[in-house]
């Protein structure tokens, strides 16, 4: 899983599903038997995304109000694409010197 490749990520099952933690924040879960997947994303851009693409990106309803979009896994272009999505959640969760780190080596 590319989640336990970045720093200081742990992995915890809790509400019935794999969910992935960095410096205790919340990034990544792995929802609906582990077809989709949620990550952290700005509003606006989570917003922009769906429109822009809904076979591939959407709102769980619970999630409305929060920066979160839901991913089909099935869905995606490629292994660089899901990449770039667990990175950019793990980005957005980690402290600031640690992104700075791993964007450094």
């Amino acid at each position: 899983m590319v989640a336990l490749s970045l720093a200081q990520v742990r992995e915890r099952f809790e509400w019935e599903m794999p969910t992935f933690r960095v410096n205790g924040k919340l990034f990544l879960t792995l929802p609906e038997g582990e077809t989709s997947m949620a990550v952290r994303c700005p509003i606006a851009e989570r917003n922009e995304l769906v429109l822009a693409e809904p076979g591939k990106f959407w709102v769980a309803p619970h999630e409305a109000g929060g920066a979160w979009v839901r991913v089909r896994l099935a869905a995606l272009d490629d292994r660089e694409e899901l990449e770039a999505i667990v990175v950019d959640s793990w980005r957005q969760a980690a402290p600031a010197k640690l992104v700075e780190e791993y964007f450094a080596g």
